[in-house]
């Protein structure tokens, strides 16, 4: 039994427990991912409803899955204009009640990007980075985003859905640091330094 066993008391014991899982698998980047995963962790284990059921904030914090696609041999990741969030974001969308969030990757990659996914080595189909951020605008609620890595050639992705953006760009880990914070979502760069790190290690972390 693990610290947290004693506290999953709701019916969907099974779910929460391999959210609990991809949780204790990530190595925190820095103190915020440190203080982020254990909020998280405490919000899973006690109980609290985790999946949205009713657009676009209920409940007022709920699981979300990114996917930052990654085309290696260029070296270049793909970022998406969100429409309704009205900053550059990777693609990505929530986590349906019950859904693995990996299953989320896969079925948002089809349905936004047009592609299968293809988990990257680094991570294979784990998460590599966890947030929890406050929304803007009206219905403002909290993500608890799951980033999660993929590979693909920029080549391979002649649509998007253009109900949700408005255009993507495919960028250099340096030009997504030289992009200013506040047109990006707010953890992009602290993602894109910890992909760094990651890619000189060549392992999961």
């Amino acid at each position: 039994m693990t610290s947290t066993d004693h506290l999953l008391t709701a019916p969907d014991e099974q779910p929460r427990a391999r959210l609990l899982q991809l949780l204790g698998g990530i190595e925190p980047w820095d103190e915020l991912e440190r203080i982020h995963l254990a909020t998280a962790t405490r919000w899973i284990a006690g109980g609290a409803p985790v999946y949205r059921t009713r657009k676009p904030d209920v409940p007022a914090m709920h699981l979300v899955s990114y996917f930052v696609v990654l085309d290696n041999t260029r070296g270049r990741l793909l970022l998406v204009a969100h429409r309704k969030a009205g900053l550059w974001l990777p693609a990505g969308g929530h986590v349906e009640p019950g859904e693995d969030p990996w299953a989320t990757v896969v079925r948002e990659c089809h349905e936004e990007l047009g592609i299968e996914a293809m988990a990257s080595p680094i991570t294979g189909e784990h998460p590599l980075f966890l947030t929890v951020t406050r929304t803007r605008g009206q219905s403002a609620h909290t993500d608890v985003s799951l980033w999660y890595l993929l590979n693909a050639d920029r080549h391979t992705i002649t649509s998007y859905d253009q109900g949700e953006f408005n255009e993507i760009r495919w960028l250099t880990d340096e030009q997504v640091l030289e992009e200013p914070a506040e047109l990006l979502d707010p953890h992009m760069h602290r993602f894109t330094r910890k992909l760094q790190h990651a890619r000189t290690r060549g392992h999961r972390g």
